[in-house]
């Protein structure tokens, strides 16, 4: 099983940690967010894993190189950002024999079984399944309607006028089938781009346990003192 880890934000609101260290490397507990991302994913049967880098690139190549982790690691280096579905469309070759993978946004921390995600998606045979989780604020996520079977029935990307507190947690399974879909255009985005062309034909599958996304000062110093640590 493979992974997108998607790690090459600028990580600008992160300042000044970010100056000088890339954000998938920054330490939870004395643990870089990346190496919490890399046990959950062995935890899960992923065997395989490409991050994308950006800023600070060689410190991303470093930690991999120096890894001990039985997950092969692929560091793919971004000069001029992609987007993270322009990421995905770039590296179509690395799950072109798949029949499904996982899409991980690495600036997110989560002990949440990603197991589960993958059963969801194997049961309903959709292009993709989404983890979603509740939010407090919808209006800065990507929100998710679902029918009666689980099947996603509309995604829109920081609505202004949110019609569920449902969003995508930034846990994905997809078919490689989905990467026909990425607009040539770069950088192409997942919530913007990609997923609304879904509709219909992705399932959702409700993620339990922590999950904070890693994005300001405040969560990150928050995360310190919440976080529980991976079962």
């Amino acid at each position: 099983m493979k992974a997108f880890i998607l790690a090459a934000g600028l990580g600008t609101r992160m300042g000044p940690l970010t100056d000088t260290l890339p954000k998938c490397l920054l330490p939870i507990r004395g643990v870089p967010l990346l190496q919490v991302w890399l046990e959950n994913c062995k935890t899960a049967g992923i065997t395989e894993v490409l991050v994308n880098a950006h800023a600070h690139p060689e410190q991303v190549k470093d930690f991999a190189a120096g890894s001990k982790t039985e997950i092969k690691i692929h560091v793919v280096e971004e000069k001029q950002l992609l987007g993270s579905a322009g990421t995905l469309a770039q590296n179509r070759d690395f799950v072109a024999e798949e029949s499904a993978f996982f899409v991980l946004y690495g600036d997110v921390l989560t002990n949440a079984n990603l197991r589960s995600v993958l059963d969801v998606h194997q049961s309903k045979q959709q292009l993709a399944t989404l983890g979603v989780c509740r939010v407090p604020d919808p209006s800065r996520c990507g929100i998710v309607t679902t029918d009666e079977h689980g099947i996603v029935q509309s995604f829109i990307e920081k609505p202004d006028h949110p019609s569920s507190d449902w969003a995508f947690s930034g846990i994905m399974v997809a078919s490689p089938r989905i990467i026909d879909l990425i607009p040539a255009t770069r950088p192409a985005d997942i919530g913007f781009d990609l997923l609304p062309q879904c509709v219909g034909k992705m399932a959702a599958c409700k993620v339990n346990g922590y999950l904070q996304d890693i994005g300001t000062l405040h969560h990150y110093h928050a995360a310190q003192d919440s976080w529980p640590g991976l079962p």
